[in-house]
């Protein structure tokens, strides 16, 4: 770290960054507008930019700036974590920000729950979550070191440690008014039919997809999405299928949107696991919040 560097502008900078604008930024932090004022100076004889611009009657962030949202948010988080570690954690005095990365559909499956408990628990901490992308993924174990917990199934990351939480069979879904499959799909049905899947690049298509594949079916993909709660509204209406977790395809189908079908070939579970970095093996706080998705799991089952 530059020897010059001052952390005592970091909120600042997050808080400009965030606000776009020094009269907010310094009511957020409890400043008056004239610090706020004397600490963007130093910012922006820091990085040799503007930061915040104005256009019109607004104030605008310079590309410079935009760029410096995300790393501040992460450094922010980090310093934070940093002094929030005292070794001792009790969650009922706990003032804790606690951020999971998950896919929508294990969002439906569980967060209501760990919400749940995280409350009865510890009322004062907050659960944030984030949607995975392919940058999470791709740069894991590093991108996890300001992150609690991201859930997934096995066979994506590595150099992280993990528990699985629970299993979930495969199902196929069809349009609700689709008569032609109105008991059972056979494997010409999968291989005729025009399919809606889920991609998200390095995690690729669903395992029960890649297991198709290995029995030599290929799937006629139409659609792809990156969210598994729209594969109903995709399938809805058309001749299409998919392949969907059950407690994904159960709630589809109380929409009415969908009927669920036993798929014609077998399909290894999904076990979705919680993976976190090695760092935290052994943090108070982070072992406690690991529990409460451990105690999600058990009850959803």
């Amino acid at each position: 770290m530059p020897r010059n560097v001052d952390l005592n502008l970091l909120p600042a900078l997050q808080a400009i960054l965030e606000e776009q604008s020094v009269t907010r930024g310094a009511a957020r932090l409890g400043l008056s507008q004239p610090a706020m004022s004397a600490s963007l100076g130093k910012l922006r004889r820091h990085f040799r930019d503007e930061l915040l611009t104005r256009n019109g009657n607004l104030y605008e962030l310079t590309p410079l700036a935009q760029q410096l949202v995300e790393p501040t948010h992460t450094a922010v988080r980090a310093v934070g974590r940093l002094f929030a570690n005292e070794g001792e954690f009790d969650p009922a005095t706990a003032d804790r920000e606690f951020t999971v990365v998950m896919s929508d559909y294990a969002t439906e499956a569980l967060a209501p729950t760990v919400s749940r408990l995280l409350r009865q628990s510890s009322p004062a901490s907050r659960l944030h979550i984030n949607s995975i992308t392919p940058q999470i993924v791709d740069t894991a174990p590093d991108s996890m070191r300001t992150r609690d917990l991201i859930v997934m199934p096995h066979g994506f990351l590595t150099g992280l440690s993990h528990r699985d939480l629970y299993e979930d069979d495969w199902v196929c879904i069809v349009s609700a008014d689709d008569e032609s499959a109105s008991r059972e799909l056979t494997m010409d049905d999968l291989a005729n039919r025009p399919w809606a899947v889920t991609f998200h690049q390095r995690t690729a298509f669903t395992t029960s997809v890649q297991q198709l594949r290995m029995q030599g079916v290929e799937p006629t993909v139409e659609v792809v999405t990156e969210n598994y709660l729209t594969l109903g509204s995709l399938v809805a209406g058309t001749n299409r299928v998919a392949v969907v977790q059950e407690r994904l395809g159960r709630l589809l189908e109380r929409k009415g949107q969908v009927k669920v079908l036993q798929p014609p070939f077998a399909a290894d579970p999904l076990v979705e696991t919680m993976w976190w970095h090695p760092t935290y093996d052994n943090d108070a706080a982070h072992k406690w919040f690991r529990d409460l998705f451990i105690t999600a799991g058990i009850e959803i089952t």
